[in-house]
């Protein structure tokens, strides 16, 4: 029987150098073709959880010490990072992490490593020039003097040529300017729609990852504390004060930090 949902995380606790443990018995699922948003303050744990999932803990002394990890059905605890991007995961890392000295086409081409082995043919970048035509024009410049946002959508471009069927993005919109962030978040809409690519999203901007996203978590020190479909978040007071910014009117901003105490409280005890 197929498996109801993409990605599947069960119950998982993760511990960095053997002895600071970071995600506590955190459980969430991805059904396919969906977006759905991770949020939470720095050090919530939400990069964490990605590099779980992508099996990229073991290089920062990190393990998942109890719980499991599925994807299309399957424990992938034992598969290394490049198995499951053959498998159609892939992991658009915080920072984009391109290959600077490599104009926009090579690092389009190398992208296509991961379709080894699996009987696709061979890319013409296409889809990617149709999605963001700014790469096109660059495309035979190196990718160092991109701009942030034109190295975001590089990074992109990447995960796409590597046909994913699960795309993990880490932070999108950081230190890009709010136009770029719309432009960017509109693509990655357009992608879940036309290509069913199933999307689990880490983001700090609440509000940009609830308009794409169909389901959303957050996560506070290391555990979920609310969860569920978007429309069910954006009414959730504590959401709409905390992570939207739309705490009720008159003195109520006088007293958030003490409000934002109490429920803070409520949530982690």
């Amino acid at each position: 029987m197929a498996a109801q949902h993409l990605l599947e995380v069960d119950n998982i606790e993760v511990v960095y150098n053997r002895t600071i443990q970071v995600l506590r018995g955190l459980s969430l699922v991805v059904p396919k073709g969906r977006i759905v948003a991770l949020l939470g303050s720095n050090g919530a744990g939400k990069s964490t959880l990605l590099k779980a999932v992508s099996n990229l803990l073991g290089i920062e002394d990190g393990a998942v010490t109890s719980g499991a990890i599925r994807f299309e059905g399957e424990d992938i605890a034992a598969l290394p990072p490049h198995a499951l991007v053959r498998r159609g995961l892939f992991h658009v890392m915080e920072g984009r992490r391109i290959f600077e000295d490599l104009t926009v086409e090579e690092n389009l081409t190398a992208a296509t490593f991961a379709l080894s082995g699996r009987g696709l043919p061979t890319p013409s970048f296409d889809r990617v020039y149709a999605y963001f035509p700014r790469l096109y024009e660059r495309r035979k410049g190196l990718a160092g003097y991109l701009s942030g946002g034109e190295q975001q959508m590089l990074a992109i471009g990447r995960a796409l040529v590597a046909e994913p069927s699960l795309i993990l993005l880490d932070e999108p919109s950081l230190g890009l300017a709010p136009k770029m962030v719309e432009e960017i978040f509109t693509i990655i809409a357009r992608i879940n729609a036309d290509e069913g690519v199933s999307m689990l999203l880490v983001e700090q901007n609440a509000t940009v990852a609830l308009a794409v996203a169909h389901e959303g978590y957050i996560m506070e020190t290391g555990k979920l504390v609310i969860e569920g479909p978007v429309d069910k978040l954006i009414r959730d007071q504590d959401v709409r004060e905390f992570y939207l910014g739309l705490g009720g009117a008159g003195d109520a901003k006088s007293y958030r930090d003490v409000k934002h105490y109490k429920r803070r409280k409520r949530w982690l005890s």
